[in-house]
């Protein structure tokens, strides 16, 4: 399972599309002087009688009625929070080192949930347990593979409650919205909402300015990066949802010679100098290393490069 990424699938990165509209920015920016979101909350009504989803795993949740008592990755629940579907608990990075919402965490008011793991590996079974979990949903990577749910722990938690799994890869970010959008529906949530679909207006247009920069662009090259003290990873673009979209938009990525588990290549700080690229697209989640960290890494040859954090929904 990959443990680097360079997105996540959260409110920020579902309705605002901000990523889009960053990147969209720059790349019109780019060769020019001159440089250059909002998310939707509806609102959930009572839903009565049994209730059954179909996950990305093929499999069906089911339960005797709409589950209330819900648990999500962190970034999961933000998406669900937009579509005024509230969780008990939330499971990966919430809460940053000086107390603060994790970017993951989007627009969730972290002080009304119960965190029971913050970082890679933690899963606290019995405060999930205590929560009486009527639902777990989580994000998947890879076929199966539940984003963040301990392999160790995996077949505990599972017996509790039923489990939902959608993809953040194999899927573009539109797809990807309307699969979120599905739970939420089946949960009660009023997708029609005004402000749900203002959203969805802010990322068609977003969508659509990213295609007029791409072209207008043609021969701009953007890099993927995540970085940390030892090593640079840089993402093949297919891979995640976001990225997998503005590359059908136009964009046009460096493709690494990625390890065996096909989604990155691992560089030293002396080879981070493999790829050119005109723009390095970077990874903003606490788990990595900022742009304001890295001026020592990068080769002297190197240091000129711009890093172009995009900060998706921001």
């Amino acid at each position: 399972m990959p443990k680097v990424r360079t997105s996540s699938l959260s409110r920020r990165g579902l309705l605002a599309a901000g990523g889009a509209v960053g990147l969209g920015a720059v790349l019109a920016a780019c060769g020019d002087e001159k440089k250059g979101s909002g998310s939707g909350s509806g609102s959930s009504s009572e839903k009565s009688g049994p209730w059954t989803f179909k996950d990305d795993r093929g499999l069906t949740a089911k339960a005797k009625s709409t589950p209330k008592n819900i648990v999500a990755f962190t970034g999961v629940a933000a998406a669900l929070h937009d579509y005024g579907i509230e969780v008990k608990g939330v499971f990966g990075p919430t809460k940053t080192k000086d107390g603060k919402a994790d970017v993951q965490a989007g627009d969730l008011d972290i002080s009304k949930v119960e965190i029971l793991g913050n970082v890679w590996g933690e899963f606290n079974v019995e405060k999930y347990a205590a929560l009486g979990p009527e639902l777990l949903v989580t994000a998947m990577w890879e076929k199966d593979a539940l984003w963040y749910v301990p392999d160790e722990s995996k077949d505990k938690i599972l017996k509790l409650a039923p489990s939902v799994a959608l993809w953040a890869a194999q899927t573009t970010i539109p797809k990807a919205i309307q699969r979120h959008e599905d739970l939420a529906a089946s949960l009660g949530a009023d997708v029609k909402a005004a402000k749900i679909t203002a959203a969805k207006a802010r990322f068609e247009k977003a969508a659509a300015r990213l295609r007029a920069a791409a072209k207008s662009k043609p021969n701009i090259k953007v890099m993927i990066g995540s970085a940390s003290q030892d090593l640079f990873y840089v993402s093949l673009a297919k891979t995640s949802a976001d990225t997998l979209y503005f590359q059908e938009l136009g964009v046009k990525f460096v493709e690494p010679k990625v390890n065996a588990a096909g989604f990155f290549e691992e560089l030293s700080w002396e080879n981070v100098d493999k790829y050119d690229a005109d723009i390095i697209m970077m990874d903003n989640r606490s788990s990595a290393l900022q742009p304001d960290a890295l001026t020592s890494k990068a080769p002297a040859g190197r240091r000129h490069v711009a890093l172009a954090l995009v900060r998706p929904g921001q």
